[in-house]
């Protein structure tokens, strides 16, 4: 705490610099399951500024700058970086309000909010160029769902896979990995989910964005969609993602021509990502000692074995979740 203590003290002492000399008040503005912290800092004649700060031992500040900078390009409503201090790991970024997704959404607003959310993703989408972001590859792919039977299975479970087991999941991991490397390829925001979004003008305002790649073009709408956090009826959610096929489609972006595949990349894609999630709320309790994440857990444990049970190829994690889960 003393750490943290200094390093908010000297985000303080920075801070008059690029707000020239002006009185600030600095109150907490989100949790991060990452080491980043934001404060929010509001000048007494009421305009107010979002302030980062990520321990450069832990964090690195360039990538968010630079996929700030990309989104905005792009016409995506990113914050402006108004001023940085890479090496202390400090940040001074534009505010765009308080008002997540997360919080908004409900069933009134949720077809006119992610509708949004949709036109901003394609926008972002068809800004893609190889050789900007790094290609989330097969490396990246395995790595991400090598922490579900670490972190999850084995930690928080506290189960050890059988021989067996194990050759299930890795037969299932290179299904996935085949799959998503199979679809076309567009910058990939890699968290696009209702937490990460702002409502605002203009609408959203796209937030946690620092570890964008260029991937598969299903990940994103699948984020949105099969969210951490609020989970929504499956015609619900097939509906949606027809109308952001119909607009990427429309946008001249490389969709499958074929719903139906698409539905069913979409839905393959989002079970790496289930895994993956899986894996980092169990390390984010046991190695960072942040609890609240795990809560959530079941949502995803329903959604990977909703999808496994649909499709026959992934019939055999469906089984391999229900030994793991004994009812």
């Amino acid at each position: 705490m003393i750490h943290a203590d200094v390093r908010r003290a000297a985000l303080e002492q920075w801070l008059a610099g690029p707000l020239r000399g002006a009185s600030f008040s600095l109150a907490p503005a989100s949790e991060d399951a990452s080491f980043r912290r934001y404060f929010r800092a509001t000048l007494e004649d009421g305009r107010s500024f979002v302030a980062m700060d990520a321990p450069p031992d832990q964090e690195d500040c360039r990538p968010f700058v630079r996929v700030a900078r990309l989104l905005r390009e792009a016409g995506v409503h990113a914050p402006e970086v108004h001023a940085e201090d890479l090496s202390r790991g400090f940040l001074l970024l534009a505010d765009l309000g308080t008002r997540t997704y997360l919080q908004e959404l409900n069933a009134q607003s949720a077809a006119r909010l992610f509708s949004d959310a949709a036109d901003a993703l394609v926008k972002w989408q068809l800004a893609s160029r190889a050789g900007i972001l790094p290609d989330y590859d097969e490396v990246l792919l395995r790595r991400e769902m090598s922490l579900f039977p670490e972190w999850y299975v084995g930690r928080h479970l506290k189960k050890t896979l059988s021989a067996q087991q194990q050759d299930v999941l890795e037969s299932i991991f290179s299904l996935l990995v085949k799959s998503a490397l199979a679809q076309p390829t567009v910058y990939v925001h890699r968290d696009y989910m209702p937490r990460n979004l702002m409502v605002c003008e203009p609408n959203p305002g796209v937030l946690d964005f620092q570890d964008a790649v260029l991937g598969p073009i299903s990940y994103d709408a699948v984020s949105l969609l099969r969210d951490a956090f609020i989970s929504w009826e499956e015609e619900q959610v097939l509906d949606w993602t027809a109308r952001y096929w119909e607009k990427a489609k429309k946008a001249g972006l490389p969709v499958d021509a074929d719903f139906g595949e698409f539905w069913r990349a979409f839905e393959w894609m989002g079970l790496q990502r289930h895994l993956k999630v899986l894996g980092i709320f169990a390390r984010i309790n046991y190695r960072d000692g942040k609890p609240k994440y795990l809560a959530d857990t079941p949502r995803f444990v329903d959604y990977a074995l909703s999808v496994s049970r649909r499709y026959k190829e992934l019939g055999p994690l469906a089984r391999l979740l229900d030994e793991l889960h004994p009812a």
